[in-house]
C-alpha cells in the first residue's frame, strides 16, 4: 500500500540549501517565492475575484510572466501572484526534479503558528495583520524552529506551468475545440470582469460623493497640500503672537503696535532693554520662527515672515 504512505514536506526559499530527493514531495513555498495581499472585493466568489487579481498586483509586482491564485478567508480574500519560472528555477537549483514534485502550496495557506519561527541562520516567518512575512532573524525574537513532520495540508494547491510537452497530430482536432470553447468563454469572462470593473468604478464615485471629494486623487492631494500650507502658517503666526503678547516688559517698555499684512507680520515696541530682548529671540528661537529685528528711532521694530 505504497500510494497510502505520507508524502514528505518541503519548505522551499531561495536560501534553501540543496538537497536530495528521490521520491515524491509536497512543496511549501516561502514569501520570498510569492506577493500576497488580504483584500476585500465586493464580489462573493473567488473565481470572480481571481479576474480582478492582475489590476490588483499591477503596482506590486515586478516585471515578469505572472499567475494568479485565491481563495476566500472568511469574508476577506487571500489573493497571491507568482512567476512559475522563478519557482520551478529556484526549485530545480535545489535539486529537485519536476517529476519529483508532488503539490506545490503557499506557506500563507498552510503555516499557522504564532511569534516567530527560524527557517534558517538569517531568517525567520513571522504573521503581521495576518499575513505570513519573512524578516531577518536579527528583528524579531524566535519561539522555535519550523517543524514540518506532523502538519496537515490544506486543499490550496497550485499547478506551475511547465512547457515543452509533445502534442500527436490526433490531439490537436481536440486542442482546437477547446481553444474555440476557450475563446468563447474567456469573451463572456471579458464583458463580466468589465461589468464588475464598472462597480468599483461606481462604488469608488460614490465614496467620493459621500465624502464630498473632487473628482481625482490628483485634485484631493492639491487641497490637502493647500490646507496644510495655511495651518503651518496659521500655526506660526499663532506661534508669534503668542511670544509677543506673553513678553514680560518692564514698566517703561510698551507694545505699540501689531500688523498684519499679507504673509508679513510685524510688532513695534518702544526702546526694549537687551535682557528683553533676549528674552523675545529665546522664545521665537524655541518655536522655530525666523526673523528680522532692528531699532528704528525712538522704537524697536520684529518682523516675521509667515
Amino acid at each position: 500500500m505504497k500510494f497510502n504512505q505520507k508524502k514528505r514536506v518541503i519548505f522551499l526559499d531561495s536560501n534553501s540549501p540543496k538537497i536530495t530527493v528521490k521520491e515524491k514531495v509536497n512543496i511549501i513555498l516561502s514569501p520570498s517565492l510569492y506577493w500576497v495581499k488580504r483584500l476585500t472585493l465586493p464580489v462573493k466568489h473567488a473565481r470572480d475575484a481571481k479576474k480582478l487579481l492582475p489590476s490588483i498586483f499591477e503596482d506590486t509586482v515586478s516585471d515578469g510572466n505572472y499567475n494568479y491564485s485565491i481563495y476566500k478567508d472568511g469574508d476577506e480574500f487571500i489573493a497571491f501572484a507568482y512567476d512559475d519560472k522563478l519557482i520551478l528555477d529556484t526549485i530545480e537549483e535545489k535539486g529537485i526534479s519536476a517529476s519529483n514534485m508532488a503539490n506545490v502550496y503557499f506557506a500563507q495557506s498552510e503555516l499557522e503558528f504564532e511569534g516567530a519561527i527560524k527557517i534558517n541562520e538569517t531568517q525567520s516567518l513571522t504573521t503581521k495583520d495576518g499575513i505570513l512575512i519573512l524578516l531577518p532573524c536579527c528583528w524579531v525574537q524566535e519561539s522555535g524552529h519550523l517543524s514540518l513532520e506532523n502538519l496537515t495540508l490544506s486543499k490550496h494547491s497550485i499547478s506551475l506551468a511547465q512547457f515543452g510537452h509533445i502534442v500527436d497530430s490526433k490531439s490537436l482536432y481536440k486542442i482546437g475545440a477547446v481553444l474555440l470553447a476557450l475563446i468563447i468563454l474567456i469573451n463572456i469572462e471579458l464583458f463580466i470582469t468589465s461589468q464588475k470593473v464598472d462597480e468599483l468604478v461606481s462604488l469608488k464615485e460614490e465614496l467620493f460623493e459621500k465624502e464630498k471629494l473632487q473628482a481625482t486623487m490628483f485634485q484631493n492631494k492639491a487641497t490637502l497640500s493647500k490646507y496644510e500650507k495655511i495651518h503651518s502658517s496659521q500655526s506660526k503666526l499663532r506661534d508669534a503672537i503668542a511670544s509677543v503678547l506673553s513678553l514680560r516688559l518692564k514698566s517703561d517698555e510698551k507694545l505699540k503696535e501689531i500688523t498684519l499684512k499679507n504673509k508679513n507680520f510685524s510688532a513695534r515696541f518702544s526702546p526694549l532693554s537687551e535682557i528683553t530682548i533676549k528674552q523675545l529671540t529665546k522664545k521665537l528661537n524655541e518655536n522655530k520662527i525666523k526673523f528680522k529685528s532692528e531699532k528704528k528711532g525712538d522704537s524697536w521694530y520684529l518682523e516675521i515672515v509667515l
